[in-house]
């Protein structure tokens, strides 16, 4: 689905089925260096079975248009531009790592635009290391096979990586690739830089989970502490034996534990 946000061209995916506006709405927001299809079993299920779904390409992300934006500020009402641009008044937003400061920081300061709240491989602050920033600058290539080596718990997945033919590993190593040049050092930037965190945190209004993974080396569990207690009513479920990559590594666990919140259902 095309949409016009701000004057340029955004993409985002609808899970296979066109979106409703009059259907509970629930918006995706990825990571940096990627883009809408981290999220292609959790919107497609979900598109499926009663939501009208938005799996958002980013500002220069994707199949997006324009340059990345340089703050997660920014990216907050870019998405609430999105949300405009869709008719959608209110939605259940869900964010993984950049995306779920990105989702914080809509939920701080546009309260009314969102239902609930998902924050996935979460932390704040969300800080990064010196030699990956400087990577990210000045040689993509290692920087990817940085984060690609610390965004999961296994080299290789059993049974078949989930599924037959399947290199969960190598596929997120495809799509840092394929994102355009400069795209990762201005979403590491941002992630680094952002100080919102938990003056957003303490805004929150709506239901809120936490998503965290129990072996993520990008954002540990632990550093998610500090946002669970800053958020009223917040919840936290932790997925076991997964890295940072966690709707790769665990689909089936993540994609049972939004379905649970979405639908008010009890979490484990």
């Amino acid at each position: 689905m095309e949409l016009n946000v701000l004057n340029d061209s955004a993409y985002a995916y609808t899970g296979g089925k066109p979106f409703d506006p009059k259907l509970p709405a629930v918006v995706f927001l990825h990571g940096g260096e990627n883009d809408h299809s981290v999220w292609i079993l959790q919107s497609r299920y979900l598109a499926h079975h009663g939501f009208g779904v938005l799996a958002l390409d980013l500002p220069g992300h994707g199949r997006s248009a324009g340059a990345p934006l340089p703050r997660i500020e920014d990216m907050a009402d870019w998405v609430v531009a999105a949300l405009d641009a869709a008719g959608v008044g209110a939605a259940a937003l869900v964010g993984h790592s950049m995306g779920s400061l990105i989702a914080l920081e809509v939920a701080g300061r546009y309260p009314r635009r969102v239902a609930k709240l998902g924050l996935l491989a979460t932390a704040f602050p969300m800080r990064v290391s010196t030699e990956l920033l400087e990577a990210t600058r000045t040689d993509e290539a290692t920087a990817h096979a940085m984060i690609n080596a610390w965004s999961h718990a296994a080299y290789a997945h059993y049974p078949n990586n989930p599924g037959p033919g399947a290199w969960v590993p190598g596929a997120n190593l495809r799509l840092l690739q394929r994102q355009k040049p400069g795209v990762l050092y201005a979403d590491f930037a941002a992630c680094n830089n952002y100080a919102a965190g938990l003056e957003r945190a303490a805004q929150v209004r709506c239901p809120t989970l936490l998503v965290v993974a129990s072996r993520d080396l990008m954002t540990p569990a632990r550093a998610a502490q500090s946002l669970a207690g800053a958020i009223a009513g917040a919840k936290v479920v932790t997925i076991e034996g997964s890295g940072h990559n966690l709707m790769a590594e665990k689909p089936d666990e993540v994609l049972d534990t939004l379905v649970a919140f979405l639908r008010d259902e009890h979490l484990r």
